[in-house]
């Protein structure tokens, strides 16, 4: 048969099967999808199109972009599966209707399995000795209507290493055993039971013991595979991975060889009933225990996965979200003790000003001239903020700029700043590419002020790996990791917007419709013309063409330009409506722009037509009254309490204030100034019970927390949020 004859998918059935799965409407899903084949952006549709998908947004409208793929995915599969048997000469109507009406993937592949092609097996062997009749009489179960030596004594064959009954037997129930354990009801039912009775058990290996200390509490370990929570199974992964530990699935294997036999030998008079009683046993060990181990331990990993790349893209928007502290003057510090503290002042527009090195703490401890040099640069060029990195010597640095601040009486803001991966950022080519002339550590500094001034800005720049807010991120499916923080630095940069006439190559790479080629070329042409004055000025942009300009426009933003509509996220389709608004108000379109009291003035149903519908209208309302709004909240810097810089300062007791730098399944990390962060057990996050920590607390939030427990020798801090609330 030609290829086109097994083509397996079928849009219109992924269409209702996705709407059904996701809870909403047929035609919802069958927009988005002709939206998204045609070129579309998720962003662009989520903002700018919710008359044809009825007002999804953007989590929806990514899961039936996920489920497509999904389902055009499994079609292609079986496709090949189909062409694979079909040139076998084995694809019968039936199997064949099995495999297009299967919807699971691992179904899938427990059919294919007996087409599969496998290693040299027992079966195979036996089977080139002339035993499948034997082993298909067995499998029959028929009671013999002659002797059992007459039956067997056509099997016998020294020529083919048959050399007697024995080994005729032996040869035809090897063939059984590997039916048995290729048989899709069979492995399906030993899944299922060891998804409900199994347990995950982890050992430590001979003499791993004092290497492999760190997953102690593994070291002889069980849990019901039901209960296991992905964090305590990627650990398992980890200890086995790095070859600590051991990891299996445990069955109560008398019982379930019990259960097994009685499935698969049924004829209580067959005169092979022993030998297919012993059969089943085999095939339980040798064959089917392991494909079904290996098979569960697969999609525990693939579930384990995903709960912590969902838990990491969180912690990642909110970091992406973080407020931002405002265009202004901001001197940043990368705190040290030997080599000093680099200073970088950077102007309200993040362009670098100047730097220098001052040596506050030990060795040196130069107060007198550390003082000098920080005074002098916040009166020549006005600084407003303070950002400090939090790595080495960051809380006596911290101590040292507050006493500056406070004998000046300045209204200066000091803020801690996260360093993860800073030294990252320094090092690489886009650095190189900035700042071409300054050294590492002044880069260090500079990304520090800039993570204080606007840090979405400023964080795109980096591998989101290296941000440090991921739990067992080197662990998880990078390829599905690396997707799903694409996809949140995308969603955060567009809902933020971005002013074309200061963004990075970077953060204009991730507007939707534009990428890294044309971000390039976007800003080599602002570079080479001078600031854009217009969104309209985007198409003199070579190679940006009128599809980008479509997808990317509504998100950029062009401040003090020319049309004031420009820096708002009205979309240019839309402008023709603000035009019509302000005729109907007798003014010029610029003056409502900005103006809620106009805006208020004004009907949504009014201006619907069959050109724009009522979900746009109101949200171009909506962007009238206050244009250019941040999504994001407003700064608020913690405050560490002085004298508390190194672990050996705190006390159980003791209330702080903090940062959440970390957030995770069993709790969250706090950042209390002493150089390694506290744990907040998700039983000590609130006084009503705790789901999902990720609901009451997220990365960035500042909060009060009580110390309960110092571990000195393992560098652990135990606290509680709810405590110090009390």
């Amino acid at each position: 048969m030609d290829s086109e004859s097994f083509e397996c998918f079928d849009l219109e059935k992924a269409v209702r099967q996705i709407a059904q799965a996701l809870g909403v409407r047929v035609e919802q899903v069958r927009s988005t999808v002709e939206l998204l084949d045609a070129g579309n952006t998720i962003p662009f549709i989520a903002r700018y199109r919710k008359e044809a998908t009825q007002g999804l947004d953007e989590i929806i409208l990514r899961g039936i972009e996920d489920a497509l793929s999904d389902a055009r995915e499994l079609a292609q599969r079986k496709t090949t599966i189909l062409k694979t048997i079909d040139q076998q000469g084995l694809l019968t109507p039936e199997l064949r209707s099995r495999i297009e009406a299967c919807s699971n993937k691992q179904t899938l592949e427990d059919i294919y399995l007996p087409f599969k092609p496998k290693r040299r097996t027992r079966a195979m062997i036996a089977r080139e000795r002339g035993l499948q009749p034997l082993a298909d009489l067995m499998l029959r179960q028929e009671n013999l209507r002659q002797p059992v030596a007459d039956v067997l004594k056509g099997y016998i064959n020294p020529e083919k290493e048959v050399p007697d009954t024995a080994a005729a037997i032996q040869g035809a129930c090897d063939i059984v055993a590997e039916q048995w354990s290729e048989d899709v009801p069979t492995r399906s039912w030993l899944t299922q039971t060891a998804n409900e009775s199994g347990r995950l058990v982890t050992q430590v290996k001979r003499g791993k013991a004092e290497e492999g200390k760190k997953f102690e509490m593994y070291f002889d370990y069980g849990e019901p595979l039901k209960r296991i929570p992905s964090h305590r199974l990627l650990a398992m992964k980890r200890g086995e991975d790095e070859g600590f530990l051991r990891v299996a699935v445990q069955l109560d294997d008398e019982l379930v060889v019990g259960k097994l036999q009685g499935r698969l030998v049924h004829n209580h008079r067959f005169e092979f009933r022993q030998e297919l009683l012993q059969t089943a046993e085999d095939c339980y060990k040798r064959l089917l225990l392991p494909a079904v181990e290996s098979s569960i331990m697969q999609i525990l990993k693939e579930k384990a996965d995903e709960d912590a790349i969902r838990v990491f893209g969180q912690n990642l928007r909110e970091l992406l979200l973080a407020p931002p502290a405002g265009p202004f003057v901001t001197i940043g510090i990368d705190p040290g003790f030997r080599t000093g503290c680099k200073l970088a002042v950077v102007d309200g527009t993040g362009k670098f000003l100047h730097h220098t090195t001052i040596y506050p703490t030990p060795p040196q401890s130069d107060i007198a001239g550390a003082t000098a040099k920080l005074r002098e640069l916040i009166g020549k060029f006005d600084v407003k903020l303070i950002a400090i990195g939090n790595g080495t010597a960051s809380r006596e640095t911290d101590a040292f700029v507050s006493q500056v601040l406070k004998a000046m009486n300045s209204t200066v803001i000091k803020a801690t700043v996260s360093e993860s991966g800073a030294s990252i950022y320094s090092a690489s080519e886009l650095a190189g590419r900035e700042f071409p002339d300054l050294d590492l550590t002044v880069r260090g500094a500079i990304s520090i002020a800039h993570r204080l001034q606007d840090p979405l800005a400023e964080l795109v720049k980096l591998d989101p790996k290296s941000i440090g807010v991921g739990q067992y991120q080197h662990d998880v499916n990078q390829t599905l990791l690396r997707k799903c923080l694409d996809r949140e630095v995308e969603s955060c940069v567009n809902s933020v917007g971005v002013d074309v006439n200061m963004a990075s190559p970077s953060l204009l790479s991730h507007v939707a419709g534009i990428g890294p080629a044309l971000a390039k070329r976007i800003v080599e042409h602002r570079d080479a013309n001078g600031p854009f004055e217009s969104r309209k000025q985007l198409s003199d942009v070579p190679k940006l063409g009128k599809k980008a300009f479509e997808q990317a426009a509504g998100f950029l933003r062009i401040r003090n330009g020319n049309q004031p509509l420009d820096n708002s996220s009205v979309h240019p389709e839309s402008y023709f409506v603000v035009e019509k608004m302000a005729k109907k108000l007798n003014i010029p379109a610029k003056q409502l722009v900005g103006n809620a009291t106009f805006a208020a003035q004004l009907k949504a149903e009014e201006f619907v037509d069959e050109r724009v519908g009522l979900p746009t209208i109101r949200d171009i309302l909506a962007e009238l009254a206050k244009p250019g709004r941040d999504p994001r909240s407003e700064f608020k810097a913690a405050t560490f309490t002085e004298g508390v810089n190194e672990l050996e300062d705190l006390k159980p007791g003791m209330i702080l204030e903090g940062v959440i730098t970390n957030v995770t399944h069993f709790g969250a990390f706090v950042d209390i100034g002493v150089h390694q962060d506290g744990l907040i057990h998700i039983s000590q996050l609130a006084n009503q019970f705790v789901r999902e920590p990720s609901e009451v607390v997220a990365v960035g939030d500042v909060v009060k927390v009580k110390v309960l427990e110092v571990d000195l020798a393992r560098r652990r801090i135990a606290v509680s949020r709810k405590q110090a609330a009390e």
